[in-house]
């Protein structure tokens, strides 16, 4: 069974910087680890993703340039740097994993419990 964590939330001024981890505790092998994100009242949407094996990275234009997404397999464990934020990326941020490449949140079977991001202005 895996298990997801996520940690390093928290509030932050616009243009500043945060990282995000999740720990994964089970399955690594063809396995695509994602970060996805919901503003109240907006559905989930898809931020960036990669593969456990290889480290192929996929991006949301939206993050494109400013987000980094990585992986360290001796820590099993997943990142996402957040530079130059902005109010809109305010949100609950969510590490998912899934057997395939997927920016729509229903192709991940597995999901942590979300870290609360925000950007003041």
């Amino acid at each position: 069974q895996v298990q997801l964590v996520e940690s390093g939330g928290g509030l932050v001024q616009a243009g500043g910087s945060l990282r995000l981890s999740c720990a994964n505790s089970g399955r690594t092998f063809s396995y695509v680890m994602g970060w996805f994100r919901q503003a109240p009242g907006k559905e989930r949407e898809f931020v960036a993703a990669i593969t456990w094996t290889g480290g192929n990275t996929n991006y949301a234009d939206s993050v494109k340039g400013r987000f980094t997404i990585s992986r360290d397999n001796a820590k099993n464990t997943v990142y996402l740097q957040m530079n130059s934020l902005t109010p809109e990326d305010t949100a609950v941020y969510y590490c998912a994993g899934g057997p395939s490449w997927n920016r729509d949140y229903r192709g991940y079977s597995d999901w942590g419990q979300g870290t609360q991001v925000t950007v003041s202005s």
